[in-house]
């Protein structure tokens, strides 16, 4: 299964992560305040590093398998 992400970012939005996990804004809150998905803020706008969406993606399959 293939994640639509964006390859000219390096970094994505609360949206996108919820678009390309299929997840509500809550639950991807939730994932942010555990630190399972690391992200950083910038003013009040909070980023999440597309390297921190691909790790978090590679070990909730690794953890499935």
């Amino acid at each position: 299964m293939s994640i639509a992400l964006p390859t000219t970012h390096t970094a994505v939005t609360v949206p996108e992560v919820m678009a390309a996990l299929k997840l509500s804004r809550g639950k991807v809150y939730d994932l942010l305040r555990s630190g399972a998905l690391p992200s950083y803020t910038e003013g009040r706008a909070r980023r999440i590093p597309l390297d921190s969406l691909r790790t978090y993606i590679h070990t909730r399959l690794e953890e499935t398998a």
